[in-house]
């Protein structure tokens, strides 16, 4: 499995061209969650509500794989 290559600008995320179905999650510092969507396989960018404003865990869910990380908004 390889993981997700995602790059963030503003509150824009860009996904490379070829990817799977996941499920993006966006968690506060306290785990609980802010913004959740389904990026299709066929989306290269998803916009972030711009109401957000600090360090967020990020989740892309694929079947049984999870991978996380952090970003800063």
């Amino acid at each position: 499995m390889r993981p997700p290559v995602v790059y963030i600008e503003d509150y824009t995320l860009s996904f490379v061209a070829d990817h799977p179905d996941y499920v993006l999650t966006i968690k506060d510092e306290d785990g609980d969650v802010v913004y959740t969507t389904t990026v299709f396989s066929t989306e290269t960018q998803v916009t972030l509500p711009s109401t957000l404003s600090g360090d967020y865990q990020i989740e892309l869910t694929m079947g049984n794989w999870l991978f996380t990380g952090w970003i800063s908004l």
